[in-house]
């Protein structure tokens, strides 16, 4: 049986928000060492602070500083850190009410070890060297013995308020093809499309998937399909991408459905070799690849007439 292939996968990108009054408030008072929360309609003083009662759904601003040290109400031990994570070396994570709030904030705490820590101890905040006005401002908890802090009674109000922030999400996962699609790639490199065919509906699925998404059976014949294909649909990038190194091209560009001859469903491609403004729907086109590439860098018209709608309608 042939290796299945896997590989280290990272899906990175920057989530670009607002920040409403309250948030603005929370995250500029880190920037200046100081913590607030949000006061409900019952009493109650909410850490980290949200913009709705969870109660009674209405909105809350009444912000309230409460103290840089609390009481650690549960905790686990993170024995390997990962990256982005507020510490390099082993640190528990724990839930701690801050004093003079009702509710936990989830932080790291710097710790020797686990038996270091326990439920009911006393931490304070150790701040940040550097901080922007972000919940990195914290820089962890550390263990604290003295007397709870008082704080100022800060109304909320800064000069120059925090209105943005550009939180960065990343997943980094092994990704496993399967059997069917490490054939597939494996025929890319050696510049073949194949794909599998349906034994009860005789279709042919290329990027083959193993099964047939429609009639539900197993697929296993392997059908080489291509390499000439008609395109069906396209849509015109005019947003140039960033942070990926390998999608560096200049707008507009055009991605393609293209159905490659012999298949029964489209996969989809960047089409090059001719003016944006002239791709169009049934369009013939071939795949180029460049030079120790492991699939095709883009498809190219062929010169070929137009193929008739008549012939790739189902696959639009």
């Amino acid at each position: 049986m042939p290796e299945v292939l896997k590989a280290p996968l990272v899906v990175e990108f920057p989530f670009t928000r607002s920040l409403g009054p309250v948030q603005s408030a929370f995250l500029t008072g880190l920037r200046e060492r100081v913590v607030l929360g949000v006061k409900t309609t019952d009493g109650r003083t909410l850490v980290p602070p949200v913009e709705y009662d969870p109660v009674t759904a209405e909105e809350i601003r009444d912000l309230v500083e409460v103290a840089p040290t609390g009481t650690v109400t549960t905790w686990a031990w993170n024995h390997e850190p990962r990256r982005g994570q507020p510490l390099a070396t082993p640190f528990g994570w724990v839930l701690v009410r801050l004093d003079g709030a009702d509710t936990t904030l989830l932080h790291a705490l710097g710790a020797p070890g686990p038996d270091a820590v326990h439920t009911g101890m006393r931490v304070r905040i150790r701040w940040a060297g550097e901080r922007t006005g972000s919940i990195t401002d914290i820089a962890c908890f550390e263990p604290y013995d003295g007397e709870p802090a008082q704080p100022d009674g800060h109304t909320g109000e800064f000069d120059d308020p925090r209105t943005g922030i550009v939180a960065p999400a990343r997943l980094d996962y092994t990704y496993s093809p399967g059997r069917a699609q490490s054939a597939y790639i494996n025929a890319l490199s050696e510049q073949r499309t194949v794909g599998e065919r349906c034994p009860a509906c005789r279709k042919v699925y290329v990027p083959p998937r193993g099964a047939c998404p429609t009639c539900g059976v197993a697929t296993s014949e392997q059908v080489e399909v291509g390499p000439r294909g008609t395109v069906t649909t396209f849509c015109i990038v005019n947003i140039k991408a960033t942070h990926t190194a390998n999608l560096d091209i200049e707008v507009p560009y055009v991605y393609a459905h293209i159905a490659l001859d012999g298949a029964d469903l489209a996969l989809h491609a960047r089409i090059g070799g001719i003016p944006y403004d002239r791709v169009r729907m049934g369009l013939r086109v071939e795949p180029v690849w460049t030079e120790g590439a492991r699939y095709p860098d883009h498809y190219r018209p062929t010169g070929e007439p137009d193929a008739d709608y008549e012939t790739y309608k189902e696959l639009l």
